[in-house]
């Protein structure tokens, strides 16, 4: 554990220190779920910032791991900063409505809440465009000092996780992501995706986390480029039902 921190740190410093300053505001989050009891759609109040706390350490690291293979560092460092600014705006602004006891995606019951909702979608928008040439960048260079499946896995994995966000212009539309009932129905533990109703964060869900599943299989399991693909197409599917389901208001469970 030791060497592989080490090794996070040597990549990109800027992303190994964001990440863990994520990790170290989840852990806060939980522990203020032991002292304010308030509830926001059924669950408490500060498990939706320690959600996105946690998921955004993941994504640090493993954007700070694979930018490490692009011989495009300026462009890797203005995306270390894209992912620093706006994750930084999106999770304040999640924390700063859960204090107030209110909800964060999708509020647009007063002016102020219309005005961060709108916020947090510029910033996801523009970090996602910066992803989006990140992944160009990984197809347009032609030399890399790692096995070619894993570069495939890189590269199929970003692809996923940009239109896994891109989906996300769905709940959007909707101002919700229950589809057949209103959102804070009863849910599944932690991750509370509805056992009522269509839920379309369970796409979102395995669709982002491609970033970081599809690179690893392709590192530790899969021997040939084939094999892969096959995996991928299969994952790919996978998600494109569970958002079948959902948009059909038919539950995970």
């Amino acid at each position: 554990m030791k060497k592989f921190l080490q090794e996070q740190k040597r990549r990109n410093k800027k992303l190994y220190y964001f990440g863990l300053l994520n990790f170290i505001a989840a852990i806060i989050c939980i522990g203020l779920t032991l002292v304010d009891h308030r509830q926001i759609l059924g669950i408490n109040a500060w498990m939706k910032p320690m959600k996105f706390f946690f998921s955004i350490w993941i994504m640090s690291w493993t954007m700070g791991w694979l930018l490490y293979y692009l011989q495009y560092r300026r462009a890797v460092v203005v995306y270390s900063w894209v992912l620093i600014i706006s994750m930084i705006i999106e999770t304040g602004i999640i924390s700063i409505q859960s204090a107030r006891g209110l909800r964060s995606h999708f509020n647009v019951s007063t002016a102020l809440d219309a005005v961060l909702f709108a916020v947090m979608g510029a910033v996801i928008s523009l970090f996602t465009i910066w992803t989006i040439y990140i992944c160009y960048l990984f197809f347009r260079q032609k030399e890399f000092s790692i096995p070619v499946v894993f570069l495939w896995g890189i590269r199929i994995g970003m692809i996923i996780f940009i239109l896994s966000a891109l989906e996300g212009g769905l709940m959007v539309h909707y101002l919700r992501h229950t589809i057949g009932g209103p959102d804070g129905s009863r849910g599944l533990p932690i991750v509370n995706w509805s056992r009522i109703y269509g839920d379309l964060r369970v796409a979102h869900f395995f669709g982002l986390h491609a970033l970081q599943i599809i690179p690893l299989l392709s590192y530790f399991v899969v021997s040939g480029k084939k094999e892969l693909f096959l995996f991928s197409i299969i994952y790919t599917l996978m998600v494109a039902a569970f958002l079948m389901m959902a948009l059909r208001a038919v539950p995970l469970v």
